[in-house]
C-alpha cells in the first residue's frame, strides 16, 4: 500500500525537473506550464473526499485497484501525449486515479493504531513516504530526463503500477461495505471552486490583475466555494463533515499544513527552473541538486517520532519551522549571480530539515481527539490539504512570479539586454515568488503558537485500544 502511495506522491513532482523539456516539446510558456502539475494535484486534491467516500460504500480494495488502474493508463496516455492538450487531460485523469487509491492508506493507519506511540511510529513512516517522495520525486525526474527522455518521467508508472494490481488481491483484502450516499453536489462544487481559484490565479500570471477572463474566474469561485458550504452543511451525509473544523487546532492545523505545502510546492516549481535555466544545470544535474534535501528530510523525520513524547508536538514545529523560513527567505535573494553552493545548498538543506521535523507532529496534531467515526474523513482532509494546497500555492506563486518578471522586463538595469537581461527577469520574479513562500511559511508559525497548543500526550498503546481494520472501513464512512 506504501508502494503505491509513493508512486501516487512521486507525480506530483517527479514532472518538475522534466517541465523546461515539456515546454520545449509541446510549447508551453513558464506560466501555463504549472498545469502540468495542477492539473493532477487539483483532481487528486479535490476529489480525494469522494475517493474516500466511494471506497467505504463500494469497498476500500475494489476503489483502490480501480484508482490504480485509471492511473496507470492515464500514465500511458501521458507519456505518448502528442500535444498539450492530451498531456494535461492525462495527469488530470491521473489525479482522479490517485484520488480513487490513496484514502485508504492513511485511513487503515490511523484504524488500526490508537493514538501514542504505536500511532505516531506509524505515521513517521507515512509522513517519510509522503514528503521524502514528493523531493525524491525531483531526483528520479532528473535522472530519468537525462538519460531517457521527459515521456519516460510517466511511463516509468506503467510496469508499478501493473505490479500492484497483481499483488493487491493477494495482500489486501476487501472491507466491508457500508451503507450510504454520495454527497455528488458537495464534490461537484468544491472541485469546480477550487479549480475556478487556481485558474484565476495562473490567468493573472499570464496576463496580470486587469484580465477579465481571470476575474470573472474569482467571482465563479466565490459563489461555487460558498455554495459548497451550504450544501455542506445541509446534506445528511456530508463528504466534508463541518464539525471536523469545530476544533480550533485541529483547524489550525489544516492551514498550517495548506500553507506550508503551498510554499514547498512552489520552491519545487521555481527552484528547478532556477538550477535548469539560470544557472544552466542538466536535468540530472538539476535533480542530484536536490538530494542533499531529500536526505535531510528522511533522515530527520525517522528520528522525530522519538522525541514527539518528551517535547510534544508543539515544541516540535516551532524548531521546525524555524530553519524553513530561514531557508525560504535565504533563497528570495537569488539573482543571476547567485552559485549553487552559496545560495542553493544550504537554504534547501534547511528546508529540508526543518520539513522533516513539523510534518510529523503536524499530522500527529490534526488527527488527535479525532472521534472515531470521524476518522476517515479526518485522514482524507490530511490529504486534501496536501494537495490543494500544493495546486493553490503553486497557482498564487506563479501569479507573483508573473507580475514581478512583467515588471523587472518593462524596467530593465542599464546595460542588460540579450540572455543576461532574460535571466535577470527570471532571478527576480522568482526570488519574489520564494519571499511570498517564506511569508507563508511565518503564517504557519503563527498558527503554531497560537492554535496549535501541546497536547497531553496519550497513554502507551494497549491491545484493547486498538481498533480492527473491519471497524475502521466502518469508522470511516463519514
Amino acid at each position: 500500500m506504501l508502494g503505491a502511495q509513493l508512486m501516487i506522491i512521486l507525480d506530483a513532482t517527479v514532472v518538475n525537473i522534466a517541465l523546461p523539456h515539456i515546454q520545449t516539446s509541446l510549447h508551453f510558456s513558464v506560466t501555463n506550464s504549472a498545469w502540468v502539475l495542477n492539473g493532477y494535484t487539483l483532481t487528486f486534491g479535490g476529489l480525494l473526499l469522494l475517493g474516500g467516500r466511494a471506497g467505504d460504500i463500494l469497498g476500500r480494495r475494489r476503489m483502490f485497484t480501480a484508482g490504480i488502474a485509471i492511473f496507470t493508463l492515464a500514465s500511458l496516455i501521458g507519456g505518448l501525449a502528442p500535444s498539450a492538450g492530451v498531456l494535461l487531460a492525462a495527469r488530470a485523469v491521473q489525479g482522479v486515479g490517485g484520488a480513487l487509491a490513496s484514502p485508504a492508506v492513511l485511513a487503515l493507519i490511523i484504524g488500526s493504531y490508537s493514538e501514542g506511540r504505536e500511532r505516531t511510529k506509524a505515521l513517521g513512516i507515512y509522513t517519510g513516504v509522503v514528503m521524502g517522495g514528493s523531493s525524491l520525486g525531483l531526483v528520479l525526474g532528473g535522472v530519468i530526463t537525462q538519460w531517457l527522455d521527459w515521456r519516460w518521467v510517466l511511463f516509468i508508472n506503467i510496469p508499478i503500477g501493473i505490479a500492484v494490481l497483481i499483488a493487491t488481491p493477494r495482500f489486501v483484502a476487501e472491507t466491508a461495505r457500508v451503507p450510504g450516499r454520495f454527497d455528488l453536489a458537495g464534490a461537484i462544487t468544491s472541485v469546480a471552486g477550487v479549480g475556478a481559484l487556481v485558474y484565476a490565479f495562473i490567468r493573472v500570471g499570464t496576463n496580470g490583475w486587469s484580465d477579465t477572463v481571470a476575474l470573472a474566474s474569482f467571482a465563479a469561485a466565490a459563489v461555487l466555494l460558498a455554495a459548497f458550504l451550504v450544501i455542506e452543511t445541509r446534506a445528511a451525509e456530508p463528504i466534508t463533515p463541518l464539525r471536523l473544523f469545530a476544533d480550533a487546532g485541529r483547524s489550525g492545523s489544516f492551514v498550517a499544513r495548506l500553507l506550508l505545502v503551498a510554499g514547498m510546492f512552489g520552491m519545487f516549481f521555481f527552484l528547478t527552473q532556477f538550477l535548469q535555466k539560470v544557472l544552466g544545470f542538466s536535468p540530472i544535474q538539476a535533480g542530484i541538486a536536490f538530494l542533499p534535501m531529500t536526505i535531510a528530510l528522511f533522515a530527520v523525520s525517522r528520528f522525530v517520532p522519538r522525541l514527539l513524547p518528551v517535547l510534544g508536538p508543539q515544541r516540535l514545529m516551532i524548531a521546525g519551522m524555524l530553519p524553513v523560513i530561514a531557508g525560504m527567505a535565504w533563497l528570495s535573494q537569488v539573482s543571476p549571480q547567485t552559485s549553487y553552493w552559496s545560495g542553493v545548498f544550504e537554504p534547501m538543506l534547511l528546508i529540508g530539515i526543518g520539513m522533516g521535523v513539523v510534518f510529523v507532529p503536524l499530522t500527529t496534531v490534526s488527527l488527535a481527539g479525532v472521534r472515531r467515526e470521524d476518522s476517515g474523513a479526518a485522514s482524507s482532509m490530511v490529504n486534501v490539504m496536501q494537495q490543494v494546497g500544493g495546486s493553490l500555492g503553486l497557482a498564487v506563486l506563479v501569479s507573483v512570479y508573473g507580475t514581478a518578471a512583467r515588471s523587472a522586463a518593462a524596467h530593465p538595469a542599464a546595460g542588460l539586454s540579450g540572455v543576461a537581461l532574460q535571466h535577470q527577469v527570471l532571478a527576480h520574479g522568482m526570488g519574489t515568488a520564494f519571499g511570498l513562500a517564506a511569508i507563508f511559511d511565518v503564517a504557519v508559525l503563527v498558527l503554531v503558537v497560537t492554535l496549535l497548543r501541546a497536547r497531553k500526550p496519550a497513554v502507551p498503546d494497549t491491545p484493547a485500544d486498538l481498533v480492527d481494520e473491519e471497524a475502521a472501513a466502518t469508522a470511516s464512512a463519514e
